[in-house]
């Protein structure tokens, strides 16, 4: 019985001649419609944070809760509760919702006419320029909401400041170091939050839909 030689085999295996399965034709077809559906999940996720955040300003519209969370912690720094504190603090609240539901909108019409324009009959070189446009929007998505959460910290802190100039009082060192550091902690946790939030919903479907990008470039570049 002949010796089995391992190498041999491997070597016969190399030099056998694999014919591929699918055309770079039905490859492009394929990774076109897969990107098509990434970026529709992205387009529902974004309708989805949108109908939430409108219920939820909905909610706090009829609810005092969210404004009475607020004033209460002013009342701990010393601030009296007064009706031109509790109406200032609701027309700012109310300009805060809206640039946040504005701005949700804004990106959920961007992702849908980005979902439009990718589509079957697209060229490689359009689909490939289209599927970067998208990735960066989604980028600008999750920077935007960030520096919107830091713009609103920063809003709230100043409101805070000019509700305890109005009234003249004026806070101790420590309850001023204490205020400002819980104040920086709960926004460092709260873009933590978001970052994650972000990295994991979207940041599946980018993965995804970077792989797709590689491979159409790189039967770019096999065409040319």
């Amino acid at each position: 019985m002949p010796e089995f030689d391992l190498d041999n085999l491997k070597k016969t295996w190399q030099e056998h001649k694999v014919e591929p399965k699918y055309s770079n034709t039905e490859i492009e077809a394929m990774l076109n419609k897969s990107s098509r559906n990434y970026v529709k999940y992205i387009l529902w996720i974004s309708i989805a944070e949108f109908l939430v955040i409108l219920c939820l300003n909905i909610y706090y519209t009829f609810s005092s809760d969210d404004a009475g969370s607020f004033i209460k912690m002013l009342e701990k720094l010393g601030v009296h509760n007064t009706l031109k504190l509790q109406a200032d603090f609701a027309h700012l609240y109310f300009v805060l919702k809206i640039i946040s539901l504005l701005v949700t909108a804004f990106f959920v019409i961007r992702f849908y006419q980005n979902y439009r324009k990718i589509h079957v009959e697209s060229n490689l070189k359009k689909l490939i320029l289209q599927i970067i446009r998208f990735k960066k929007t989604v980028n600008l998505f999750i920077l935007i909401n960030i520096l919107l959460l830091l713009a609103f910290t920063v809003v709230l802190t100043v409101f805070s400041f000019i509700a305890l100039a109005q009234q003249s009082i004026h806070l101790n060192h420590p309850t001023l170091i204490g205020f400002i550091v819980g104040l920086v902690v709960m926004t460092l946790i709260s873009v933590l939050l978001i970052w994650v939030y972000y990295r994991i919903v979207y940041g599946i479907i980018l993965k995804r839909l970077g792989k797709n990008l590689t491979e159409l470039q790189r039967i770019d570049n096999q065409e040319l």
